[in-house]
């Protein structure tokens, strides 16, 4: 059944929390609310594939985890597949290929190791990335390499919260939202 992006929008807002005290380093932002509400889960995916309407993705991609969750969800809306990313990637057998990359700094000035299996994107694919917040971009980035190191092409990130303080990661990766961190 489909949604209205007013009555999601409402959703997510209502389920979210800050956790702790602005001023406290541990303050942080509370999303478990959105998996628990079945509205929300019914129609997050959804909300997250009418993002890039226009744009026939042929593979949804996201990292671990709750990218991996959103991910599936928006895949299956779309009815196409979906490619994990995942952090600290470990082959099985020599013969296990992946492409790996590290980010940039993070939120937490980390420097993470991505990876993704070569077999689950290949040169004609058209990848739609889904997450759940971007703050400084560094994993989309990240994914994006991956994306063109696979020959497939991107074709931008959908995320529930935008959190970016600059607009050149936002247009040079097509990030579109769902929210903007200033509406938490």
């Amino acid at each position: 059944m489909p949604t209205s992006s007013a009555a999601l929008r409402d959703r997510l807002r209502t389920s979210f929390r800050w956790r702790g005290d602005r001023n406290d380093p541990d303050y942080l932002a509370d999303v478990t609310g959105w998996w628990r509400d079945a509205d929300t889960l019914q129609t997050i995916g959804e909300g997250l594939a009418d993002l890039f309407s226009e744009a026939a993705p042929t593979v949804v991609m996201g990292t671990q985890s709750r990218g991996s969750l959103l991910g599936v969800l928006t895949a299956r809306h779309l009815g196409v597949g979906f490619a994990e990313v995942r952090k600290d990637p470990s082959r099985s057998a020599d013969s296990d290929a992946w492409w790996e990359t590290s980010t940039p700094p993070d939120y937490q000035d980390r420097h993470l190791r991505l990876g993704l299996r070569r077999s689950l994107l290949q040169s004609g694919d058209r990848v739609l990335f889904v997450d759940d917040w971007v703050q400084t971009g560094a994993q989309v980035q990240a994914c994006h390499a991956l994306v063109e190191m696979s020959g497939a092409t991107w074709l931008g990130a959908a995320v529930v919260v935008d959190g970016l303080e600059t607009n050149a990661p936002r247009r040079a990766l097509t990030v579109r939202s769902l929210l903007s961190v200033r509406e938490l």
